[in-house]
């Protein structure tokens, strides 16, 4: 491992936060600890803190000695001044002296001390950072450190390595970590840095260059002394020829793991994250991976993202994955039952009162394939499969110095199960839509655009289909979206459109097919290429793309929504749109036959019948001259409904969100025009 340091960087980013009125020691702090979060092998999203003891002058003048330490839910990597906040020293100090001191209490008390009320909380080893008589104290998870300590004899590779430095035997992080380090500390106060059995290390200095780079050279040291051991522990199996692609199996994996909330049609879905590599693929075709995933986490911390241990799964053979559903239907039922002893065993160990979390796993490995983690969003699912990919370098690096041995049980249960994350629980919120997987066809603009908007702003994961590049990537981007480049009229474009979704996100439980043209002409006078352009895009591409989705929605065994947007023609068709109005009465046909076809599946199949409202197809010089040959102002034309209001996209988009979550609606057309008679359903 090499330092990063950066002089010409450090003036740079200290000068710009100094200028800004930000605390000098506080600006240095920033920068060394965006230096350690940088690098995914010593922490790794949330893990890890940092801290500065400095002087901050209070509103009557006076100065107060504090400790800027990293504060809860604060990432390193991506840190800000305000992630530091500042607690008074002193006070926080002598909270050692306390013989005991409960988590919600620690809490509470440092609270207090806060120089700004509406700060983040402090670190739960802010008080160990206090009681350390350094300037700058930097602690990481280091992954080489982890290596060497989770191992039955780590504590004599570390002394061997180290012999300067203090060991510290595994304590939960908190008060009873922080009184064990201080004995520790006192008992050999010149010892060079702490490093804490099977948790991670810390390294000091009164110069924050001094203490960023000997936590460097002690993690290269560690990295080295790895080196020595066997870069391939593991005997790999023959995996057989024929393998499924990581998006035939997503949706297996997905629907497996899909909890029941007791409400027909609702499934508490998780969205999947895929990785591979060639360490990847070592570790999940070892022949004792069985063994391997039950070993523990490599730090305490991560049995939060990815429980205690992942699930083993053997590869999958193409032609024979009705097989292979079986198999991991049944390990993800096997590993919900082991769970739930382990949480009654261990929730009577503490006295009862624990919540059960979900019994689900968080992780799969599968041979040949890679691993997969599960989330409730996207951004949950790749902290999991970051965290199952250190999980294996830490594995592999230990397996080939001697055997990797995690924390025991009772460990894991009381951090996975700790007071603090109980807390976290109860503030958690989901909308409507978290957890699922939405398709917007024709998303990069109009009403596609607006339907993808609603549907983010309920919670849903979005792929956005659309053959106009540069659009589609400012749309997804603006969205935080999936752009998908696809001609929805090409079956093959489609397939592997959504494929490439289903290997990104797990699966798909919404679609928008709402792609779409208003080819014109009489049917005697149109021209045959013309009307079947029409038909390519405003018919066979939906049936291309519900085809698509409903065979992952099958695959899943969750069920699902399909919204076509069928648009007024389908009923109420113009003298001059002949192409335009049969493609989509043929489209609204379509609907209901895969309403028909699919129900039993929990499959609803539904569409919108909006009309004359603002987008790509009609724009606002069609709206000039459509009143004009009217002789109404434009505003007058777009009222010409019952209710006399002009219908918005977003009040289109309403209807399909509606739809999309409709748990007993299927067949149905719901139609957004304001009030046109003759577009009323019969």
């Amino acid at each position: 491992m090499k330092s990063r340091w950066s002089d010409s960087e450090f003036t740079s980013i200290i000068d710009a936060y100094v200028a800004k009125g930000v605390n000098r020691d506080l600006a240095i702090r920033t920068y060394t600890t965006r230096l350690l979060g940088s690098d995914p092998e010593l922490v790794l999203h949330g893990g890890g803190n940092t801290s500065v003891k400095t002087t901050f002058t209070e509103m009557d003048g006076s100065e107060v000695d504090v400790l800027c330490v990293k504060g809860s839910g604060w990432d390193m990597g991506t840190i800000e001044p305000q992630g530091l906040p500042a607690v008074r020293l002193q006070p926080l100090q002598a909270m050692i002296d306390f013989e005991t001191l409960s988590d919600d209490d620690m809490v509470m008390l440092q609270r207090r001390l806060l120089v700004d009320p509406a700060a983040p909380n402090p670190s739960v080893e802010a008080i160990l950072h206090a009681i350390l008589p350094f300037k700058h104290i930097d602690h990481t998870h280091a992954n080489a450190i982890v290596s060497l300590t989770n191992q039955p004899h780590g504590e004599d590779l570390i002394r061997e390595l180290f012999p300067d430095a203090i060991i510290v035997p595994y304590v939960m992080p908190g008060f009873d970590l922080a009184k064990a380090c201080d004995t520790a500390f006192k008992a050999d106060p010149k010892g060079d840095g702490m490093i804490l059995l099977k948790h991670g290390i810390f390294t000091w200095s009164e110069d924050p260059r001094e203490a960023y780079e000997d936590m460097i050279a002690k993690i290269d040291k560690a990295e080295r002394r790895l080196s020595q051991g066997r870069a391939k522990p593991f005997r790999s199996i023959a995996v057989p020829a024929g393998l499924a692609a990581a998006a035939d199996i997503a949706p297996i994996l997905r629907g497996a793991l899909a909890i029941d909330t007791g409400i027909e049609g609702a499934p508490k879905r998780f969205v999947l994250e895929h990785r591979t590599s060639e360490k990847i693929l070592d570790f999940c075709n070892a022949e004792n991976i069985e063994s391997l995933v039950r070993r523990g986490n490599a730090t305490p911390e991560h049995v939060i993202h990815i429980k205690r241990f992942g699930v083993a799964l053997p590869a999958p053979e193409k032609n024979r994955l009705g097989e292979w559903a079986v198999r991991a239907r049944e390990a993800v039922a096997a590993y919900q039952a082991d769970y739930q002893a382990y949480f009654e065993r261990n929730n009577a160990r503490v006295g009862g009162g624990k919540r059960m979390l979900d019994p689900k796993p968080r992780v799969f490995y599968v041979a040949g394939i890679g691993l997969f983690a599960a989330g409730a969003a996207r951004k949950n699912a790749t902290v999991g499969a970051d965290v199952a990919e250190a999980t294996i370098d830490v594995i592999t690096k230990a397996e080939g110095i001697e055997a990797f041995e995690a924390l025991s049980e009772r460990d894991l249960f009381d951090i996975e199960y700790w007071s603090l994350e109980q807390v976290k629980l109860t503030k958690v919120q989901e909308k409507p839509l978290t957890r699922q997987v939405a398709i917007v066809t024709g998303a990069a603009s109009g009403l596609g655009f607006a339907v993808a908007e609603a549907l983010k702003a309920e919670g849903a994961e979005l792929a956005l289909f659309d053959i106009s590049e540069d659009a589609l990537n400012a749309a997804a981007k603006k969205l935080g979206a999936l752009p998908v480049l696809c001609d929805v009229t090409s079956s093959e474009a489609v397939d592997a459109a959504v494929a490439r979704v289903a290997q990104h996100y797990g699966g798909v439980d919404i679609l928008i097919s709402n792609a779409g043209a208003a080819f014109q002409g009489k049917l005697l006078s149109v021209d045959e290429a013309t009307f079947r352009k029409a038909f390519d895009l405003n018919f066979w591409s939906h049936h291309y793309v519900a085809r698509a989705v409903v065979r992952v929605m099958e695959q899943q065994k969750s069920g699902g929504s399909l919204v076509f947007n069928v648009s007024k023609q389908a009923v109420n068709p113009g003298a001059d749109f002949g192409p335009y109005g049969t493609s989509k009465a043929a489209l609204m046909a379509l609907m209901r036959q895969y309403a028909i076809e699919h129900g039993g599946s929990g499959i609803t199949s539904n569409a919108v019948n909006a009309d004359r409202i603002r987008t790509g197809l009609m724009t606002d010089k069609m709206v000039e001259e459509r009143s004009m040959a009217r002789g109404l102002t434009p505003e007058d034309y777009m009222r010409g409904n019952m209710l006399r209001r002009e219908v918005t996209g977003a009040d289109v988009a309403a209807a399909f969100v509606h739809l999309a979550k409709a748990r007993t609606s299927t067949g149905a057309v719901v139609t957004v025009d304001g009030g046109n008679v003759a577009a009323m359903m019969r």
